[in-house]
């Protein structure tokens, strides 16, 4: 009796984590500052060199520095982040524009994990997605595929780097049958307007140069990784 208890429960925090409640928000400048942390955990990793590779002609990046995910054979995953957008031109930075991910999943699969998500978009359809105001599931409506691996990775990624999203990430915890397919991005519109101070479309967020005190040290830090050797 115990044993199903315990399942249910379980089941029941995930659903929760899906729709947020169990979840304190957390502010944007929480946010910043941990996704810079992430980038500097990911920078030391030596495999690095090929995620910077991608950086350095990405259209835009996605930071979620904590991905919570849980499951006994239904799983769960929920994740607050943001998207900056790069003008290839000229190296300037837009944004932030504040989302969450979410997602159900099926099969084998138990534990609970926090993971650490970078995720590279390579292209303009990757980038309108997070421009738009509609919510859209990663792999159903815009392609994304495992980043690629090594120093010679970009010579034989995907073959060609077709895709529009790749996803680095490292975990802490126990977890097996994790996937980003099926994830759902969705904009923050409350943590837009805390950071803003008014009620704004990602549209116009993601034209708004990346600058000031409170995200300038996410801007200097994604400089000083895409300057890597």
């Amino acid at each position: 009796m115990n044993r199903k208890v315990s399942s249910f429960a379980l089941i029941v925090l995930i659903v929760s984590l899906l729709v947020g409640s169990t979840v304190s928000a957390a502010s944007p400048e929480t946010i910043i500052s941990q996704s810079i942390a992430a980038l500097q955990e990911m920078a030391v990793e030596p495999d690095a060199s090929a995620m910077v590779s991608l950086l350095r002609e990405a259209r835009g990046v996605a930071i979620f520095p904590s991905v919570v995910k849980a499951g006994i054979f239904l799983g769960g995953k929920y994740g607050e982040g943001l998207v900056l957008q790069r003008d290839q031109a000229t190296g300037r930075w837009y944004g932030p524009s504040f989302v969450t991910m979410k997602g159900v999943s099926y099969g084998l699969q138990f534990g609970v994990q926090s993971t650490a998500l970078v995720l590279v978009i390579n292209n303009d359809e990757g980038m309108e997605r997070f421009r738009g105001s509609q919510e859209f599931t990663l792999g159903g409506d815009i392609g994304i595929a495992a980043g690629p691996l090594g120093r010679q990775a970009g010579a034989s990624t995907d073959v060609q780097l077709k895709s529009a999203i790749y996803s680095y990430s490292m975990s802490k915890g126990l977890f097996a049958g994790f996937s980003l397919e099926g994830a759902i991005i969705e904009t923050d519109h409350d943590a837009n307007r805390a950071y803003w101070g008014r009620a704004l479309s990602p549209e116009s967020i993601l034209e708004s140069e990346a600058k000031g005190s409170k995200i300038e040290s996410l801007v200097e830090e994604l400089e000083r990784l895409m300057s890597q050797g």
